[in-house]
């Protein structure tokens, strides 16, 4: 299947939880949330990034998830998060994954080592040999403890796998929008209104696991010019978007989505459930937050 040179990932695509019970990963619940996500309006779905417990699965896990979402014959594409240490295993990773056909993979710095620019740059060189498919750059200094710099990224767009970039620093959001030399997918969700504000095409939002309609229809408004609209309709789901991350990552939006019948409140050890602390704000948030968004509309 021949794949364009600078593919756009546009809309939405949700960095989609591993729902699990008893330990193991709950496929039927994986397959439920898909169709709920794609009825949403959700772009495509990324499995297996940091909000999809991705290292704490195995290769042979991620494949039956794949699968099973990918039985449906209405299924979202799939970006598939890989990242790790070791540059060889990542690449083996992708060429074991590549026979799925994803519509792309979602690929930080090697974590942990601090490579220099240059490192980075061989990094994603080497995996780019293993697959064919668009690799999405990920800059999170955060959690990969490096940062990649603007020229780095745009030394990788101008090779024939890399064209986007989901970044998570606004300031350096806007930079990339203004330069327009790869495609940039927001990864900050307070950010969000603003990336589509200024012309932002795509995002990864984990928040939008939470009323994603919502989220959809703020950005289709951004899109459309309706500035002041689409801020009215954000606002009152920052203050969810804010609990969703003031703890470890994904235990808040697990707890949301077991609230809402939709999964088990169960990660992976050493991810630990949500505070009960949080579940009451989260619960109250998430009875505020449509009630706001339904005055609004009756305005």
């Amino acid at each position: 299947m021949d794949m364009p040179a600078k593919p756009l990932f546009r809309g939405l695509w949700l960095p989609m939880v591993t729902p699990m019970r008893g330990g193991y990963v709950d496929l039927d619940a994986a397959k439920a949330l898909a169709r709920y996500y794609r009825n949403a309006g959700i772009a495509g779905l990324v499995l297996f990034g940091s909000t999809g417990e991705g290292n704490l699965l195995s290769i042979p896990e991620k494949i039956e998830m794949i699968e099973a979402i990918a039985s449906d014959p209405h299924a979202l594409p799939l970006v598939l998060g890989v990242g790790g240490v070791d540059t060889r295993g990542v690449a083996a990773a992708v060429r074991r994954l590549d026979k799925y056909a994803p519509a792309g993979y979602l690929v930080p710095p090697p974590y942990y080592l601090g490579p220099s620019q240059a490192g980075i740059l061989w990094h994603y060189r080497q995996i780019a040999w293993a697959t064919e498919r668009p690799i999405i750059l990920y800059n999170i200094p955060k959690r990969a403890g490096v940062t990649m710099t603007v020229q780095t990224m745009e030394t990788l767009a101008a090779l024939p796998n890399f064209g986007a970039v989901k970044e998570c620093n606004p300031a350096v959001l806007s930079t990339l929008n203004a330069r327009r030399t790869l495609d940039v997918l927001c990864g900050e969700d307070p950010a969000l209104l603003d990336h589509f504000l200024t012309g932002g095409q795509g995002a990864i939002p984990a928040a939008a696991h939470v009323f994603p309609e919502r989220f959809v229809e703020v950005m289709q408004l951004a899109r459309e010019g309706h500035a002041e609209a689409a801020r009215e309709l954000f606002e009152p789901l920052r203050a969810l978007a804010r609990l969703l991350f003031s703890e470890p990552n994904p235990a808040p939006i697990k707890r949301a989505l077991a609230m809402q019948g939709l999964i088990a409140d169960e990660l992976r050890m050493p991810m630990m459930p949500a505070s009960r602390e949080l579940g009451a704000r989260l619960h109250r948030a998430m009875r505020l937050a449509p009630e706001s968004v339904s005055r609004l509309r009756t305005a």
